[in-house]
């Protein structure tokens, strides 16, 4: 079938052509529906395995945390132990990129490589997070469901030869549909898409984006039926004065969020600083998280038993302050020893039981206000979710598809919004942001930004130029300034490696005292090795960063073996990004005209 879709759009484009942006943009939709329909067989595969690993490890029960406590012992500690070792390993040795939640890796690749996915990372994340899930890590499936939609969008891109300034929307529509598989909700899916992975929000791109999530929640209603993500019961929200307790679970969410990412970065340091191999730190971490969860078994697990018991109103306040700390602890383990996996369902469940525990306590102390429990859990999922990701409106949608109440939105927007506010003051970083601050990457989401990096300096270096060898005369180097248009040359040794640079600045001293100084001196004597390069698969930002903390007037491109196949200078590369953002703007107008 794929072989039949890549026949198809490659005849489409060779006898349609693409003189006319109509066309383009129509076979870009046609394209966001095979994306939908990839990502959703992805997400249906990988939650196949998640079962199956389970059924394979622990005995058979009502719920899984009914399965860990049922399991003997030893299990508890060698299972989740012996799945982190081997993840460990896979990770370390195949895809390093499949470590970690997957949405901060996502949109790495979108800031820092234009959207390019290497392909094997589909296949590796899937595997070692559903054994991970399977084991019982402390990790959610929902991030890893993004990165691989992303990764089979990015894989499936190149492949059917997609431009490079479609890419990263290419991506961004595998993630929208990842999302929309797993909660069967494509409002969500392209609102996660839009306002967490995508670095800019042209209007253009949004069509594609909701054809793959619309798609992707079409298939997941065929592979799992239209059932519910969560069991939730009516939301009776009629007293506005209750918004006032909305406000305060959102002051308590949004603190509550700035400690959950305390705590994984914490754990990450403390990984770090023990000395023993990057891949045994899974095994490790899944050593402690088996000895806690002899004690909490609800700390094992993506936590959807406890996300219902929340929902339903039978989690006790006792039961809820433990798996609140319990679970935070947990997750910090996984994510912090290097474990693959998500921090969407553990955030959920950390809202649910502070909802809950909320509820419980004002219950007890003011017992005429009669609070309902399941309300409270449902909106401090979306305000802890608010706080951790600083996505309000994804939390606020995600809510919202998975009840189908209008009367829920007030109270959300409430809590969520003040949850934000909380982190981006208190904190200043979602928990994605954090762990690309920790990678070396500073996003910055804009347009003109998001084009530099999808240009590379190949495109902007000139090609025919003059060099000198070190072992040439200042004699023929005067000759050659004076007929060259260029005022710098770069220096070649006898392989034609770069050794240095010499400009009409450097060449002054001779020309000024040129009958004093030997005939036979060579150019190394006076060219200069402090070298300013760049290299042929940088792009276009980094080229102008370059540009701008050196101040030099030109760069010599070099390739893999240190050879000069190219020079480029500020004013071409200021020139090439205008001509990009032009041509881009125009092309994202003409799509609508």
């Amino acid at each position: 079938m794929f072989n039949l879709a890549k026949s198809l759009l490659k005849t489409f484009r060779n006898h349609v052509g693409w003189s006319s942006a109509r066309i383009q943009y129509v076979y870009f939709l046609f394209f966001s529906i095979i994306i939908g329909f990839a990502a959703a067989l992805g997400a249906f595969a990988f939650r196949w395995l998640i079962e199956f690993f389970q059924e394979l490890f622990w005995t058979d029960g009502p719920g899984f945390m009914n399965q860990i406590a049922s399991t003997p012992w030893w299990a508890v500690l060698l299972i989740p132990s012996a799945g982190g070792l081997v993840a460990g390993i896979v990770i370390n040795r195949w895809a390093p990129e499949a470590r970690g939640p997957g949405v901060p890796e996502v949109i790495k690749a979108i800031a820092v490589r234009g959207g390019v996915i290497r392909h094997r990372v589909t296949f590796v994340k899937a595997l070692v997070t559903s054994l991970l899930i399977g084991c019982g890590a402390s990790v959610g499936r929902e991030g890893p469901i993004v990165q691989i939609g992303s990764s089979l969008a990015s894989s499936m891109a190149r492949v059917f030869r997609i431009t490079p300034e479609m890419l990263p929307v290419c991506v961004a529509s595998g993630a929208a549909a990842g999302i929309s598989a797993t909660f069967n909700a494509p409002l969500t899916g392209t609102l996660f898409a839009i306002e967490i992975i995508l670095l800019d929000t042209e209007m253009s791109y949004i069509s594609h984006i909701i054809v793959a999530a619309v798609t992707a929640s079409a298939l997941s209603k065929v592979f799992w039926g239209d059932f519910p993500t969560f069991e939730m019961s009516q939301f009776p929200f009629k007293n506005f004065e209750e918004l006032i307790i909305f406000f305060l679970l959102g002051l308590l969410a949004g603190l509550l969020a700035i400690c959950f990412m305390l705590a994984i970065r914490s754990s990450e340091n403390i990984f770090a600083r023990i000395s023993m191999p990057k891949w045994l730190k899974p095994g490790l971490g899944g050593l402690l998280l088996g000895i806690l969860a002899l004690k909490v078994p609800g700390a094992m697990g993506v936590g959807y038993d406890a996300v219902n018991m929340g929902l339903t109103g039978v989690m006790p306040l006792d039961v809820a302050l433990i798996l609140l700390f319990a679970k935070m602890l947990a997750t910090s383990l996984c994510i912090g020893s290097g474990m693959s996996g998500g921090i969407f369902a553990p955030s959920l469940v950390l809202g649910a039981t502070l909802g809950v525990s909320i509820s419980s306590t004002l219950n007890m102390l003011f017992p005429g206000l009669a609070l309902t429990h399941g309300q409270y859990a449902l909106v401090g999922m979306g305000t802890l979710v608010a706080g951790t990701t600083l996505a309000p409106i994804t939390a606020v949608l995600t809510v919202f598809e998975l009840t189908y109440s209008y009367k829920v939105i007030l109270p959300m927007m409430v809590g969520c919004i003040t949850s934000t506010m909380v982190v981006r003051v208190l904190y200043g970083y979602s928990i994605y942001e954090g762990k690309l601050l920790r990678m070396g990457v500073n996003i910055i989401r804009g347009h003109d930004d998001n084009i530099m990096v999808n240009v590379s300096v190949t495109e902007g270096m000139e090609k025919d130029f003059d060099t000198l060898k070190e072992t040439d005369t200042l004699e023929k180097a005067t000759r050659l300034a004076v007929n060259s248009s260029f005022p710098h040359f770069p220096v070649l040794d006898d392989h034609d490696r770069l050794t240095g640079i010499i400009t009409l600045r450097d060449l002054r001293t001779y020309l000024k005292n040129s009958e004093s100084v030997p005939g036979e001196q060579t150019v190394d004597t006076l060219m200069s090795r402090t070298l300013v390069t760049v290299n042929e698969k940088a792009n276009l930002k980094e080229a102008l960063t370059l540009f701008e903390r050196t101040g030099v007037s030109f760069m010599p491109v070099l390739d893999y073996a240190g050879r000069v196949s190219g020079i480029i200078k500020p004013l071409e590369a200021f020139r090439l990004f205008r001509a990009k953002r032009r041509r881009n703007r125009i092309l994202s107008s003409s799509r609508w005209s």
